[in-house]
């Protein structure tokens, strides 16, 4: 009985111990997360408010930046982030909803298995389950690790932040009126989806993502923390951005001297590859860069559809997130036959429909 009870007292005791790890280790994951979310809903919204606070207050306080030029660089700044600001809410809102409630599972079991259905399938879907980038990244690795065919969840990750209605809704806005734009960039980020994904389902390489996998703590997660979390840290990175891209559009317009934009919009080959870089580094939120490339209007429409095209698809931060989600080989892979399917697409489609 004395040796029963110590073996039993001995496994109890182990058993607590485990249980007490287990819940050491919850308790650190939970105040990561926490960390996560207070510095998401912390300073997210500071990244907005600050840059267009000093613009308005220097160029009303200062009189030595108060000449007609500085005034105009303010007022285009204030104007870009003012007008793209309701669609970036709105879109890390939607981001939010639906990493919360959108599980892998649910477009799992929507997305065919075989590839030539599950690509312009998954396609689609990217028009009816609207996210930004940040966002899509992320969600196309767990839909990989839940058992989607890779060609089909890339396909999603290019189409669903370049084809959503808040995007669609937003070029509108930055361009009344002129609803060929809307409908090329539409038809030219669908179709550089499709081919990107129906090249990799050619390829059937599944080694550079054999090491994905489910997320197994994704159906114990509260819905509520899961979406303030993916929202304000989406507004913390977009916002950033979009201050970046708002401040390079004004500069643009008055430090670069007026015949050299000139020039290069007189070129459209050169329109277009600038337009193509500045889409790579300036890494701007698909909800806002259409403000963007409204305040540059020396330039042909074409030029700025690529501009439009290219930034959803593949940027600086893309292809960061992209080496840690799939790994590097990937992303150096994926990146160049992704720039120069969205150049070529937008090209294309801007010649027949521009």
């Amino acid at each position: 009985m004395v040796e029963t009870r110590t073996s039993d007292d001995a496994s109890h005791g182990h058993d607590h111990a485990q249980c007490d790890g287990d819940h050491d280790h919850h308790d650190h994951d939970h105040a990561d997360q926490g960390q996560g979310t207070s510095l998401g809903r912390g300073y997210g919204p500071f990244i907005l408010v600050i840059p267009l606070l000093l613009a308005l207050l220097i160029r009303n306080q200062f009189d030595a930046l108060g000449n007609a030029d500085f005034r105009l660089w303010s007022t285009l700044f204030v104007s870009v982030c003012i007008q793209a600001l309701p669609f970036l809410v709105l879109g890390v809102v939607v981001s939010g909803l639906i990493a919360a409630f959108v599980s892998p599972e649910l477009v799992e079991r929507i997305v065919p298995k075989k590839s030539v259905f599950a690509v312009p399938t998954a396609g689609l879907a990217g028009l009816a389950l609207p996210g930004c980038e940040c966002g899509s990244v992320p969600i196309a690795g767990r839909l990989v690790g839940a058992g989607t065919p890779p060609a089909a969840a890339l396909t999603f990750l290019l189409a669903a932040p370049a084809i959503n209605p808040v995007v669609l809704v937003s070029t509108a806005v930055a361009f009344p009126g002129n609803y060929s734009l809307v409908g090329a960039r539409f038809m030219a980020s669908l179709a550089t989806a499709i081919l990107v994904g129906s090249w990799w389902a050619r390829r059937n390489d599944e080694t550079l993502l054999s090491s994905l996998t489910a997320d197994e703590h994704s159906h114990v997660t509260n819905k509520f923390h899961t979406f303030v979390d993916v929202a304000a840290k989406d507004l913390l990175h977009a916002g950033g951005y979009l201050v970046v891209g708002a401040l390079a559009a004004a500069t643009l317009q008055l430090v670069i001297p007026r015949s050299v934009i000139n020039s290069v919009a007189d070129s459209e080959w050169k329109s277009i590859l600038i337009f193509a870089a500045l889409a790579v580094l300036l890494s701007i939120c698909s909800e806002a860069d259409a403000f963007v490339a409204a305040g540059l209007p020396q330039f042909s429409l074409s030029s700025r559809l690529v501009f439009l095209v290219v930034g959803p698809v593949i940027d600086l931060k893309l292809v960061a997130m992209h080496a840690g989600v799939f790994g590097r080989k990937f992303a150096m892979l994926f990146a160049p036959v992704t720039l120069c399917t969205a150049v070529a697409c937008a090209v294309i489609v801007g010649r027949f429909m521009l």
